[in-house]
C-alpha cells in the first residue's frame, strides 16, 4: 500500500530534543509499509557522517547532503512517497516553496529542524514552514540546569553563554551547547 496524499509534518523543538530520533522513527514506519522513502539533508552539517542523518543517541538513516533546497526537486527519485528533510533552519527560504510543491504532488513530507536559534528567535524558514504543516509535533528537552522541560538552547563559548550578536550559525567553533528551560536561558546583549 502507497501512501498518495500530500502532507507536510513538521518535528520541532530545541537541540537535544530528539527531533532526528522521531524524523529516523517515522522513515522506519514508512519503509515498513512499503513506501519508497528518499531523506535529504544540509551539506553543511558533517558532525556525524555526510550521506547519513544521525541522532545524538546514535540512530541514523541514509541521506543525501544537499546545498540549496531547489536540489530536493532536481535529486527526486521516481515514485518517492516520502521525502524527509532534517536540519531545515540551515536551509534557503526556497525550502518553503519546495515543500509545498512535493505535497502538492502527493508526497508526505517530513521536516526536522530548530524552530528557535540560540537568541530564542525564530531560526531561518523554519516559522512558515510550521504555518504551512498539516501537522506539528514540538518535542522538548530536558534543561540541564534544574532538570525540567527545556524549550530552548542555550549556546556556550568558553563556558559562559553566548551574546545576543554573535553569529547564529558557527560551523567547527570550540563551543557547547545545552538544553535549557526558559528560566535558565541566557543571552547577553
Amino acid at each position: 500500500m502507497k501512501h498518495t496524499n500530500g502532507s507536510i509534518e513538521v518535528i520541532t523543538g530545541s537541540m537535544f530534543c530528539g527531533k532526528t530520533d522521531e524524523l529516523i522513527r517515522r522513515l522506519r514506519r514508512a519503509t515498513i509499509a512499503r513506501q519508497k522513502v528518499q531523506v535529504f539533508k544540509p551539506a553543511i552539517d558533517i558532525r556525524y557522517a555526510v550521506e547519513k542523518v544521525s541522532s545524538h543517541a546514535g540512530a541514523e538513516f541514509a541521506a543525501m547532503p544537499i546545498e540549496v533546497s531547489r536540489e530536493i526537486l532536481a535529486h527526486l527519485l521516481d515514485g518517492v512517497t516520502v521525502v524527509a528533510i532534517d536540519e531545515a533552519q540551515f536551509f534557503d527560504a526556497d525550502v518553503i516553496a519546495v515543500t509545498e510543491e512535493l505535497a502538492e504532488k502527493g508526497i508526505r513530507v517530513i521536516v526536522a529542524g530548530l524552530d528557535q536559534d540560540f537568541r530564542s528567535e525564530p531560526f531561518g524558514p523554519m516559522p512558515a514552514l510550521l504555518a504551512q504543516a498539516e501537522e506539528v509535533s514540538k518535542l522538548r528537552a530536558i534543561c540541564m540546569v534544574c532538570g525540567g522541560e527545556a524549550s530552548r538552547t542555550q549556546r556556550l563559548v568558553n563556558g559562559e553563554p553566548a551574546h545576543y550578536d554573535d553569529p547564529i550559525v558557527i560551523v567547527g567553533a570550540d563551543e557547547l551547547y545545552e538544553a535549557r528551560c526558559r528560566k535558565h536561558h541566557v543571552v547577553p546583549r
